[in-house]
C-alpha cells in the first residue's frame, strides 16, 4: 500500500492456496490515516499481484478513508465536520453519441462539474462507468449511484429478482470507492400505471428486501430513495419532490415546502430541483407567469405537471422557458440554502440536457432542456450563477453572452446583472461608471451585483471588474437595444453569419410587416438542406436541430457546405420560406 505521496506504508507476502470465493487475503491496519474530502481528495494506493506458476495478475486500485454522517434531523457531516452538499446529476448521453460517451468526453463533464463547484453527485438513474468513479474519487466529489428501478410500481419475479442482482452488483464492484456515500434503491416509484398493478404493501415489501441486502452487503453507508412518500420511512435518507417555482407554486415557496418535508423524515435530502431553459432565450420580464399562480396551487407535485398541456397555471407550461427565468430561480434557491443551518444537501436536476422520448414538443423537440449546459457542453447562463456561490477562484459573469438585442422603451432603466463571488464589483456602460456595489448573498438578485442603468439606442458596451482582495476578474458584452415596437411575424430572413472549422453558419430571423425584429418571437423554425453539403441537425441543441423553436426571434444552424452547389431553407409555419444558396 502506497499513501497519497507515493511513500509505501504497508506490505503483505505470502505464498498458499487461495479456495475458491474467499474474500479476506490479509487486513492492514492503517494509523492515523490522511483522510479524504471534496477539498482535499487524498488516494491511497494498493497493488495487489497474484503468481501462479508462470502467470502474474496484478491488479491496482486507489481507496480512501473518510467518516460520513447524515444526522438524524440535521445536516451532513464528512469527517465530523458539516458539508453542505452542493450537488447535480449525471445522466449519460451526449451529443452525436447518445450513451456512447467516450472517456474523454466523461472526464471534461466531471472536470465542468467540479469547476461550477460540485461537491457531490448524484448519478442518475443506473449503475455507471467506473471512470466516473474514479473522477468522483479524484476530484473529490460525493457520490449518489443507484439501481434503475425507476417509476412504474413493481414488475414480476424476474423484474424483482434483476433488481437485486443489480443492486449487488454495484455494491460489490464500487464499494472500495471513498466517494460514494449512498445506495440509491429507487426512483419515483409511487408513478402508477407502467404495469397492471400498483400494489403499495408490495412495494413497500420489495423496498424492505432491497433495503436489508444493501446493508448486509455493506454496513457502513446510507440507502435513499426519491419521490415514493409511503416508502419514506425504510431508507435511511429520503427526497421528497419539490419543484418550487416549475411543476409546482412559485421559487419563493423552496424554504418553506422543503421546511416542511423536513420534519417529515428522519433524514431529508432534497435531489432533482429547477426548470427548462431554452438556450439563447432571454427575457425582460422572465418573472412575469409567476403572477398566474394562486397559492391554492402550490401544493405538491400532481400527475400531469409536466405536461406542456392542460391544468392548472405553473411555470412549466405559462413560462416563457427563457435562461433568464432559470437564473432567477437558480439564484433564489442558492441564496436560501445559505440560510437553511439543518439542510444536509441538494442536487440540481441535471448536469446536461439529455435526450427524452417523452417530450416532443419542447423547443427543442426531444429534449429535456433543464441541463445547465446544452448537450454539447455549451454553457449556458445559470452555469455561472452556480458558479458564483458555490466556487472560490475569483470569477465574474455579466448575463447575457448570448443576448445580441436588449429592448424596451427609449431612456427606460433597465437591470443588469453580474455574477460573482468576488467581494465588490464596479459596472461600466459605454465607458461610464455606474459605481460599485458589494456581495450580498442575500441580496436578491445576483447577490447584490445588480445595477439598474439607461441604455443608448443601438450598440452599448458592459464591462465589469470584480475584486477579491487584491486579484481582479473582468467581464464584458455588448448588444443592440432596440425601442421599436413590433408586430406578429411575417417574414423571415436568412443569411450566412459565420465560418469557422469547415462549418458554415446560418440565422434566421423574424420581422414584422414594418420590418422589425421580433424580439420575442418563438415560433417554430424548420431548417433543410439541397445539393451538396450536410446539415449538423441531430445534436439536440439550440444551434444544432432542424427543427427548433425560435429563440428572440432567431435561430441558427451549421452546416457543411461546397460552394455553388449547397442551399440552405428555412421554414416556419404561416409564414413563406426563405432559400439561402451558399
Amino acid at each position: 500500500m502506497l499513501d497519497p505521496k507515493g511513500k509505501q506504508v504497508g506490505k503483505y507476502q505470502a505464498s498458499y492456496t487461495v479456495k475458491a470465493g474467499e474474500q479476506d487475503l490479509h487486513t492492514f491496519q492503517l494509523k492515523n490515516p490522511q483522510l479524504w474530502s471534496p477539498d482535499k481528495p487524498q488516494l491511497y494506493t494498493v497493488q495487489l499481484t497474484v503468481k501462479s506458476g508462470a502467470d502474474t495478475f496484478v491488479r491496482t486500485e486507489k481507496v480512501g478513508f473518510r467518516h460520513i454522517e447524515f444526522v438524524e434531523k440535521g445536516p451532513f457531516k464528512l469527517n465530523s465536520q458539516r458539508l453542505l452538499l452542493r450537488g447535480t446529476h449525471r445522466h449519460e448521453d451526449h451529443a452525436g453519441v447518445v450513451a456512447a460517451m467516450t472517456e474523454p468526453m466523461i472526464r471534461q463533464e466531471m472536470r465542468m462539474m467540479k469547476e461550477m463547484g460540485v461537491n457531490f453527485i448524484r448519478l442518475g438513474h443506473y449503475q455507471q462507468s467506473h471512470i466516473v468513479l474514479q473522477q468522483c474519487d479524484s476530484l473529490g466529489i460525493v457520490v449518489w449511484e443507484e439501481i434503475p428501478w425507476c417509476r412504474g410500481g413493481l414488475g414480476g419475479k424476474i423484474y424483482q429478482e434483476q433488481g437485486r442482482r443489480m443492486l449487488t452488483n454495484m455494491v460489490q464492484q464500487h464499494y472500495n470507492h471513498p466517494s460514494v456515500i449512498i445506495w440509491g434503491l429507487g426512483n419515483e416509484n409511487d408513478w402508477p400505471g407502467d404495469f397492471p398493478e400498483f400494489n403499495k404493501e408490495k412495494i413497500r415489501t420489495y423496498m424492505k428486501e432491497l433495503n436489508a441486502l444493501s446493508h448486509q452487503l455493506d454496513p457502513a453507508r446510507y440507502t435513499a430513495i426519491r419521490r415514493c412518500d409511503f416508502c419514506k420511512d425504510i431508507v435511511d435518507v429520503y427526497s421528497p419532490s419539490i419543484w418550487a417555482g416549475w411543476y409546482r407554486g412559485v421559487y419563493t415557496d423552496y424554504k418553506e415546502v422543503s421546511e416542511k418535508e423536513f420534519q417529515g423524515v428522519k433524514r431529508f435530502l432534497h435531489v432533482e430541483w429547477g426548470g427548462d431553459s431554452h438556450a439563447g432565450r432571454h427575457s425582460e420580464n422572465p418573472d412575469n407567469a409567476l403572477a398566474k399562480i394562486s397559492s391554492a396551487q402550490r401544493a405538491d407535485e400532481r400527475a400531469g405537471d409536466a405536461s406542456l398541456f392542460g391544468g392548472s397555471a405553473r411555470v412549466s407550461k405559462d413560462g416563457d422557458w427563457s435562461e433568464t427565468y432559470l437564473c432567477n430561480l437558480v439564484d433564489w434557491h442558492l441564496k436560501e440554502q445559505e440560510t437553511m443551518p439543518w439542510l444536509s444537501g441538494t442536487a440540481y436536476w441535471p448536469f446536461k440536457d439529455f435526450s427524452t422520448p417523452v417530450r416532443p414538443d419542447n423547443p427543442v423537440p426531444y429534449m429535456n432542456q433543464k441541463g445547465v449546459v446544452e448537450r454539447d457542453f455549451t454553457k449556458k447562463e445559470a452555469y455561472y450563477v452556480f458558479q458564483s456561490y458555490w466556487t472560490t477562484k475569483p470569477m465574474a459573469r455579466i448575463y447575457g453572452h448570448s443576448w445580441p438585442v436588449r429592448w424596451g422603451d427609449k431612456g427606460k432603466q433597465k437591470m443588469i446583472k453580474v455574477y460573482s463571488n468576488c467581494e465588490q464589483a464596479e459596472l461600466f456602460v459605454n465607458g461610464k461608471s455606474y459605481g460599485v456595489k458589494k456581495r450580498n448573498s442575500q441580496d436578491f438578485p445576483a447577490a447584490g451585483l445588480h445595477w439598474t442603468v439607461p441604455f443608448v439606442g443601438g450598440q452599448n458596451q458592459v464591462r465589469v471588474v470584480a475584486r477579491q482582495g487584491k486579484q481582479t476578474v473582468q467581464d464584458e458584452i455588448s448588444f443592440r437595444y432596440q425601442t421599436q415596437k413590433w408586430d406578429k411575424p411575417t417574414r423571415l430572413t436568412l443569411e450566412k453569419t459565420g465560418e469557422a472549422d469547415g462549418l458554415t453558419t446560418v440565422e434566421v430571423k423574424l420581422f414584422d410587416a414594418q420590418g422589425v425584429q421580433c424580439l420575442d418571437a418563438a415560433n417554430w423554425v424548420h431548417f433543410s438542406l439541397a445539393g451538396a453539403g450536410k446539415l449538423h441537425d441531430d445534436l439536440g441543441t439550440s444551434s444544432g436541430s432542424r427543427k427548433v423553436q425560435a429563440y428572440n426571434g432567431r435561430a441558427i444552424i451549421r452546416l457543411e457546405a461546397q460552394a455553388g452547389k449547397t442551399a440552405v431553407a428555412a421554414q416556419s409555419p404561416g409564414l413563406e420560406t426563405v432559400l439561402l444558396t451558399l
